[in-house]
């Protein structure tokens, strides 16, 4: 996938912890891991807008494009 989540980093350049994070911004702390590692197919923009600011950051400090041609012809995974 060509999309990554880098939320850990900010987490720890905030001092912050998973699970206060996870409260300020409407998630559950599964709901938070899941993203955190990556393994979930979407976000709302209204989560995302939370979690940027909870984090004082943009949408491009939490997600990185990493293009990568192979990926466009990689088989969807199912649900």
């Amino acid at each position: 996938m060509p999309v990554r989540v880098t939320l850990d980093a900010l987490i720890v350049a905030k001092g912050l912890k998973a699970r206060d994070l996870a409260a300020e911004v409407g998630l559950s702390e599964t709901q938070l891991s899941l993203f955190r590692s990556g393994k979930v197919k979407g976000i709302r923009f209204r989560t995302l807008a939370r979690l940027c600011a909870a984090l004082d950051c943009k949408p491009g400090d939490l997600l990185d494009y990493a293009f990568n041609a192979d990926d466009l012809n990689a088989p969807e995974e199912a649900d």
